[in-house]
Order: C-alpha cells, then sequence, then structure tokens
C-alpha cells in the first residue's frame, strides 16, 4: 500500500504545522533567556547556570521539530509516507497529551505568566489534534500501486532488523529498569509529579513530565526491537525516530557527565551513579546504531518474498545475470520495488527521516 497525493499533501501541511509550533516556542525561549548556550544547557539537564526566566521548552523539543520536518519531507517523496505519518502523529500525542492536565494547573500560571499558559493551552490543542490527524491522513489515505513501476514500502534487512532489535531492546529494558527502580527511591511528595507533573518538579511548560517521557521511550523502544526482528514495514520510521530520542539523551547524559567531571572520578561514584553514566553511553549508542543500521536502503519490496541473493541490508552478494542494472543503496525512506533482474532501472534517491527526550535516570 502506497500514500495517495493528496494524503502526501495533507500530510506535509499537518508536519508543516506541527514544525511551526515548536520553533515558534524554540524562539521565544532563546528571546526569553538571550543566550543560546544557556539555552542549552538547560536542555541538556545541566544542574548550574539556570537561566533566570524558566524556558517552556526541554531536551525532546528540539528532537521533535527535527522529527516533523523530516516527516514533512518524507511525506512527500518517501515510500514509507503511510508508516511515516502516523509514526509521527503517534510520537506527537504521545509527548504533547500531559500538557491538557498541566498547562491548566494554578503552579504553571504563577511560574510562567497567564498570558503564555493560556498560548500554551491553545497550542497544545491545536497540536493534538495535528497530530490525531496525521494518524488518520497516514492510515485512511493509502491506496494499492496501479503502476508496476511504482515504488512499494520496503522493510529493513535481515541485519538490519537483528541489530535494531538488539540495540534497542536492551535501550528499552533498562529505560524499564529504572523506572522500576524509581518505585523504590524517590520521595512519596516527588513519585506522582514524575510522571503527571506537578510543581515539586522543574518542567517545562509545553513538555511531558520526565518518568512519562522515560517510560514512553522504553515501551516504544521495546515495541519497534520485535517488530523490527520480524522486519516491519513501520519498523523503520518508528525505530529512526526512537533511535532519535535516544541518542540525544545519551548525549546529554555523557555531557553532564564530563561537565560534573563524573568520568574522571567514576572509581569514586556511588554504583548507581555509575550505572547512570553507563546507561547514557548506552543510549548513545544504541541511538546511533539504529540509526545507521535503518537508513539503509533496502531492496525486498514489503508486499513480496525475500529475493534470493540477497543479504540482509538489501545488497546483491554477487553479479546476476538479467537485463537490468544493479541498484546501489543509499539512506532514506525511498525504496524500489525490488532488486531482482530484470527491465526495470534503478530506484532513484529519497528522503531521510532520523527522529520524549527519556527523562534521565536517577540522580541526573
Amino acid at each position: 500500500m502506497i500514500l495517495t497525493r493528496g494524503a502526501r499533501i495533507t500530510g506535509a501541511v499537518l508536519c508543516a504545522v506541527l514544525a511551526a509550533l515548536v520553533a515558534a516556542w524554540i524562539v521565544r525561549d532563546l528571546r526569553a533567556v538571550g543566550d543560546p548556550s544557556a539555552l542549552l544547557r538547560y536542555w541538556a539537564g545541566y544542574t548550574d547556570g539556570w537561566p533566570k526566566k524558566l524556558p517552556a521548552t526541554l531536551q525532546a523539543d528540539p528532537v521533535l521539530l527535527v522529527v516533523h520536518v523530516l516527516a514533512l519531507i518524507a511525506s512527500l517523496r518517501s515510500s514509507v509516507a503511510a508508516s511515516t505519518l502516523v509514526v509521527t502523529g503517534l510520537v506527537t500525542l504521545v509527548l504533547r497529551l500531559p500538557g491538557l492536565w498541566i498547562i491548566g494547573t494554578s503552579w504553571t500560571g504563577d511560574r510562567f505568566g497567564d498570558e503564555l499558559r493560556t498560548r500554551a493551552l491553545i497550542g497544545t490543542f491545536v497540536t493534538l489534534a495535528a497530530g490525531l490527524a496525521l494518524v488518520v491522513t497516514g492510515a485512511a489515505g493509502r491506496r494499492r500501486p496501479e503502476d508496476a513501476y511504482e515504488r512499494l514500502p520496503t522493510r529493513p534487512g535481515r541485519g538490519a532488523g537483528v541489530t535494531a532489535f538488539l540495540v534497542l531492546g536492551a535501550s528499552g529494558a533498562v529505560l524499564i529498569a529504572w523506572e522500576v527502580r524509581q518505585l523504590f527511591t524517590l520521595p512519596d511528595e516527588v513519585y506522582p509529579a514524575w510522571y503527571i507533573g506537578g510543581e515539586v518538579l522543574t518542567l517545562g511548560l509545553t513538555a511531558a513530565p520526565p518518568g512519562w517521557s522515560s517510560v514512553a521511550l522504553g515501551l516504544i523502544s521495546l515495541v519497534v526491537a520485535w517488530t523490527a526482528l520480524f522486519r516491519a514495514v513501520h519498523s523503520r520510521p518508528l525505530g529512526m525516530t526512537v533511535a532519535g530520542f535516544l541518542l540525544v539523551s545519551g548525549a546529554c547524559g555523557i555531557a553532564r557527565a564530563v561537565h560534573n567531571e563524573w568520568l574522571q572520578h567514576f572509581g569514586e561514584l556511588e554504583t548507581e551513579q555509575r550505572l547512570g553514566v553507563l546507561t547514557s553511553f548506552l543510549l548513545a549508542f544504541a541511538g546511533a546504531t539504529a540509526l545507521l543500521v535503518l537508513a539503509r536502503r533496502g531492496f525486498e519490496s514489503a508486499d513480496e518474498p525475500d529475493h534470493q541473493g540477497y543479504g540482509g541490508y538489501g545488497y546483491p552478494q554477487g553479479a546476476t545475470p538479467g537485463y537490468g542494472y544493479p541498484q546501489s543503496g543509499a539512506p532514506g525512506y525511498d525504496h524500489p520495488r525490488g532488486g531482482s533482474p530484470g527491465y526495470g532501472y534503478p530506484g532513484g534517491g529519497g528522503a531521510g527521516s532520523p527522529p520524549p527526550p527519556a527523562s534521565p535516570p536517577p540522580g541526573w
């Protein structure tokens, strides 16, 4: 199944609206803070040098902006545009849903002001509506290809699927394990706010609570790891999106460890803090690895059995006689319909789409 032209245009417009909303909040924070480096430090989770005016965005927002922009490009050019729109809509809904009850509380007005809170609430309703519309557009705007040479959605190769299963599965399991650990470490007055938001935690106005983001990223990582093992079509856009959040979360954790000189005194840290630092490296490695393997172009059609003689990533293992030309892989979502010899022509290039940041494990 491929996406109709009307659905592609509708999806592109919705992604543009979502990207504009996130960009507007980031611009607002840049103006309010006045120093881009201070905003970057706040996003990374540094505990010192916070800006005087509290930003409304958190670490997930710039990542979400990239996801929306790349989804816009993919919706117009990609063979997996339908899956990309559904994935983007679902991720947006998960990240913005807590804003419905957080923004309306009295403490957000005291902290950010009533005017900014009203703007955030309106923006949240628009974002949720656009996210839901993306899911409907991607699910209902599909059709069967009419031309034999139309590019069909492709699935990851065997090697890519197994690699994504290992790294994303490990990351998801570790994130869920940290949240189970929170049951025994968080104080009673902090525990509910960790997942549903509250005044005791310093949160961005438009961002999800840290526990909510961590659980969501862990569960989605486990789901995409399982589907990647069976080489499902949606595992590529969903896996790349999750990988982007993992990479940024892990990179920020490593930056904090370097800033606080935890790596220099690693042997002196408590066991739990050591595990937190190691988790950052795991998330960064898993995110980078998943992005690399899932961005590689495969040649198997999602609606056809594997072609004999092709490796795990969809590359031919040897010369095959025929009238067609061998096709070369490149990062992106677009894929030719097949890679078997015949009268076909090489496929063209496509658009890639890399990725709540997971909230850091306890003690970050």
